[in-house]
């Protein structure tokens, strides 16, 4: 058996507030959430162009998922939501979709267990449930993009993009060694 040994103290991932903003894929996880988006307000208006019940459970489908109007007018919420995180992006967006990714995979594992019974509401099935949890890690993988992370070696691009200043300092230093063999 393996066993693994740490030396010193225990480091929490923790946030990073002061991200360059203009990080090249910032844009490409912002446009995904924002087409998450608009294909939840797509479905949701599908959904309700049905004509069905608030809270009819009856089976309707739009776009391959079941729906009723509960489910539609949530989806449109949900979807506008993720479209205006995109507009205002930086790390209003970050957090945004990585709390509504914890909500879709929380939401996919209540309905999982209200599969097929009367307290199912929003008529879910379990191509909700996995598309629920799909969106969800993937909202999530949007929100945290260069935002979470452990300990990164200072030789790794990310952290000496975010720590100009070391980077400055250690080529001077490093300057004066090789003068110094010379």
């Amino acid at each position: 058996m393996a066993s693994h040994t740490h030396s010193g103290t225990r480091r929490r991932i923790q946030f990073d507030e002061a991200l360059p903003v203009d990080h090249r894929l910032n844009r490409v996880y912002r446009i995904g959430a924002g087409l998450m988006g608009l294909f939840l307000v797509a479905f949701g208006i599908l959904g309700l162009t049905d004509n069905i019940g608030f809270f009819d459970t009856g089976g309707n489908t739009a776009i391959g998922l079941n729906t009723n109007g509960a489910l539609s007018v949530l989806s449109i919420c949900v979807g506008l939501l993720l479209f205006v995180g995109m507009v205002v992006g930086g790390n209003f967006a970050s957090t945004l979709n990585m709390v509504l990714g914890v909500l879709f995979i929380l939401n996919g594992f209540l309905f999982l267990g209200l599969l097929g019974t009367d307290s199912n509401f929003l008529a879910f099935g379990i191509q909700n449930v996995l598309f629920s949890f799909v969106v969800g890690l993937v909202l999530m993988v949007f929100g945290m993009y260069g935002r979470v992370s452990t300990n990164l070696p200072h030789d790794n691009p990310y952290w000496r993009a975010r720590h100009p200043e070391a980077e400055r300092r250690a080529v001077p230093a490093a300057g004066a060694a090789d003068d110094q063999v010379r």
